[in-house]
């Protein structure tokens, strides 16, 4: 039996990109029992990718009740619906099995890792304000993407001068403004550079210099899209509501590497319970960006945990 289910996770505070606004987590969960077992997944529909929490649900309701994770792959497309039951069939296989989702998957026991941390696109005077209160956690992503980010930028330094820097430009910038901009990241001790430019326009990137790594997320996807990044990115960002779930986040991921692409594990504002897979992916990964749960104002229960160490891999009862 496949059940899904609506929910809305309030955010601390609003979430804000280039393309808008939240307040809340709109999500996606799926339930799967079979035999006496049960597996849970969840997903963010997007709006940028054409879906909404209607499309997605009749998506997943019109799936056969006993289809297997390898059916399930040629039964729907890569995005958010086909995710939460990836993710939920590896749970259940999981507790019918009654052994981890790594060691189903062939992986090693995972590790805590140390996340990025979102700061919203905002004024330079409250993105410094912003940054100054994080300014303990070791990376900071900033949502840029308007054609006057310079301020900014040099707001969130000042107020986190041992940061790392994450600029995400969610597709907001063009090619002049991103030419003009490069020789600042690397000023500024930026890491790396998300989707400077718009995914169906990102060929002006061939030929710019690249003084940080520029890390594809809007166009990528799954292992399709890998081609296409070649000579414009230099990383792949994994996220499992684009990539159609953990089988094919795990397959990405791989042949992100053997192309020569660096992998960033990324996600959607989402609970703990999307980021519980997704950590799997994010062994290893050259960087890690999954503070969904971090944004909320309450998770699930039992959450992933957040320490100094970082995000610690998920209890039992929670996924996998």
């Amino acid at each position: 039996m496949i059940e899904v289910f609506e929910e809305s996770f309030p955010l601390a505070r609003a979430f804000t990109i280039s393309r808008g606004s939240r307040t809340a987590a709109q999500v996606l969960s799926v339930r799967i029992c079979r035999e006496g077992h049960a597996g849970r997944g969840e997903c963010v529909p997007y709006a940028r990718y054409g879906e909404s929490l209607a499309s997605v649900r009749a998506q997943i309701e019109g799936l056969p009740e006993g289809i297997s994770r390898t059916e399930l792959q040629e039964a729907l497309p890569p995005g958010a619906a086909r995710n939460a039951v990836d993710c939920a069939l590896w749970d259940l296989e999981a507790k019918s099995a009654g052994v981890p989702v790594w060691r189903l998957a062939g992986l090693a026991s995972p590790v805590p890792l140390v996340t990025a941390y979102t700061l919203s696109l905002d004024s330079a005077e409250a993105m410094e304000a912003r940054a100054r209160e994080e300014a303990h956690r070791p990376i900071l992503k900033i949502k840029l993407g308007t054609p006057d980010d310079m301020p900014r930028l040099e707001a969130v330094r000042r107020g986190a001068l041992a940061s790392t820097i994450i600029v995400d430009a969610n597709e907001g910038w063009n090619a002049a403004i991103y030419a003009d901009l490069a020789p600042h990241l690397l000023r500024l001790g930026v890491a790396l550079v998300e989707q400077p430019l718009p995914a169906g326009e990102d060929d002006a990137l061939f030929g710019l210099d690249r003084p940080v790594p520029v890390c594809a997320d809007e166009s990528c996807h799954d292992r399709a899209s890998l081609a296409g990044m070649a000579g414009k990115y230099d990383m792949a960002n994994v996220k499992l509501d684009k990539t159609g779930g953990l089988t094919e986040a795990l397959a990405l991921r791989a042949a992100a590497r053997a192309a020569g692409f660096e992998v960033m594990v990324g996600c959607m504002v989402g609970s703990s319970l999307a980021m519980a897979p997704a950590h799997l992916v994010a062994q290893g990964a050259a960087m890690v960006d999954l503070d969904g749960p971090l944004l909320l104002a309450a998770d699930r229960d039992p959450p992933m945990r957040f320490d100094a160490a970082g995000l610690h891999p998920a209890e039992a009862a929670l996924w996998g």
